[in-house]
């Protein structure tokens, strides 16, 4: 009798054929794990602002701190938080971290139910929480590389975008019928469950890589040569001043945009998640598109088409009102929201295949600490300006920005390629 080598089914080709990615175990782990912490993600996502707003009476400059709050660690511990992450074996970094958020969001509800809730309280929240993403991201951008092969990041980024998308469209709904039966505060406790839920994911995944070897100790010179790598590469400077512009614009009117739909556009509260899941539609259009897209257009080509064509859209939202103003505010969402998805996925995909292992982590974070700089001042920014020239002007000058910024990547090579390349010129890595 001769033995018969099994395939194992995630790489049998009529079952890859299939099923792409999700004929592997590790990665439907992790994917689920994902999706379901997206999902408890943006039922925060509505439910904090609205504490602040129903709960705690905050107006816009504290609703602004608030979300700027979220975005704040990034600032202080962005850069080095990729060469620490580089020394550590990603997955426990992201399981701690997932842990900590899960603790943080849990601490909202109770003060809340005891009486003892404060606006101090949930800045504090919103920082913390802030910190563990700033780590899980740094981690999690370098861990994908490691459970799936090169070919299949754009595939992976998809699924793992699009189930998120699709999570926010739940999730955002939820956020309303959640907040209707059982108040704002309660929300935050399906996060924190969806936390627990994604680090147990991440416990049952089976690849164990080798934990990263630094090359050395010296904590600024990592740091240096990561940022060397990222802001003398044409490819990744660009992308680089386009995601920092348009995080300034996105999260300017973000920051406001629960008091100008309920307090400028005349939108009932309970209304706003549901608004919100309807637009995170785009978002799953986005990833499902970016696949075929690439493939027809071209990566570089896609990026390109996509931005000139869909930010313009934006300008849409300034228009929210009640009845058919509802339906504007929708559709320059949705848009806005796909061509976001899908520059995050090519993008995304991009600089995991593009830039040199050992620099990865700290390349990720210094991306991350670059487009997240911009954050907190964009959301200090539009509650600024919501207090001093009104919500409705404040979204027209965020939507304005938002259209500028999708024409920054034009300045670079990418306006001339249709194929974004596969590595860095030979010695740029040293």
């Amino acid at each position: 009798m001769t033995a018969a080598t099994a395939v194992p089914a995630a790489r049998d080709p009529e079952v890859r054929s299939r099923w792409g990615l999700f004929a592997d175990r590790d990665f439907r782990l992790l994917w689920a794990g994902e999706t379901t912490s997206r999902l408890g993600s943006s039922v925060t996502s509505v439910a904090l602002p609205l504490v602040a707003v129903l709960v705690l009476d905050a107006g816009p400059l504290a609703s602004g701190l608030l979300t700027g709050a979220v975005w704040l660690p990034s600032l202080v511990l962005g850069l080095p938080a990729g060469v620490w992450v580089g020394r550590l074996p990603r997955r426990a970094v992201m399981i701690v971290c997932n842990l900590a958020s899960a603790a943080l969001f849990a601490s909202v509800p109770v003060a809340g139910w005891t009486g003892v809730l404060t606006l101090a309280q949930l800045l504090a929240v919103a920082f913390l929480s802030g910190v563990a993403s700033v780590f899980f991201g740094a981690a999690y951008q370098a861990y994908l590389p490691e459970l799936v092969a090169p070919e299949d990041l754009v595939e992976g980024n998809a699924k793992l975008q699009g189930s998120g998308s699709a999570a926010e469209v739940v999730g955002r709904g939820l956020a309303g019928l959640t907040i209707q039966l059982l108040g704002v505060a309660a929300g935050l406790l399906v996060d924190a469950v969806s936390f627990l839920v994604a680090a147990g994911t991440l416990l049952r995944i089976r690849s164990r890589p080798e934990p990263p070897v630094p090359r050395r100790a010296d904590l600024l010179g990592q740091v240096r040569e990561g940022l060397s790598f990222l802001l003398r590469d044409p490819y990744l400077r660009a992308f680089l001043c386009f995601g920092a512009a348009a995080n300034f614009a996105l999260i300017g009117y973000q920051s406001i945009l629960a008091l100008f739909l309920v307090r400028e556009a005349g939108i009932a509260p309970g209304w706003v998640g549901g608004l919100a899941s309807a637009a995170a539609v785009g978002g799953v259009l986005g990833a499902l598109a970016a696949r075929p897209l690439c493939h027809r257009l071209g990566t570089a080509r896609a990026v390109r088409i996509v931005l000139l064509t869909a930010m313009p859209f934006g300008l849409l939202m300034p228009l929210a009102g009640p009845g058919p103003g509802t339906a504007l505010y929708l559709l320059g969402s949705l848009t806005v929201t796909a061509a976001a998805v899908f520059v995050n996925v090519v993008l995304g995909s991009f600089r995991q295949s593009y830039t040199p292992p050992e620099l990865l982590t700290r390349v990720a974070a210094g991306s991350m600490f670059a487009v997240q700089a911009t954050i907190p001042l964009g959301a200090l920014t539009g509650g600024t300006l919501g207090e001093t020239i009104g919500l409705r002007a404040t979204m027209w000058v965020m939507s304005g920005l938002l259209v500028l910024a999708g024409a920054l990547p034009l300045l670079s090579p990418l306006r001339t390629r249709r194929e974004l390349p596969a590595g860095p010129p030979t010695g740029s890595s040293s």
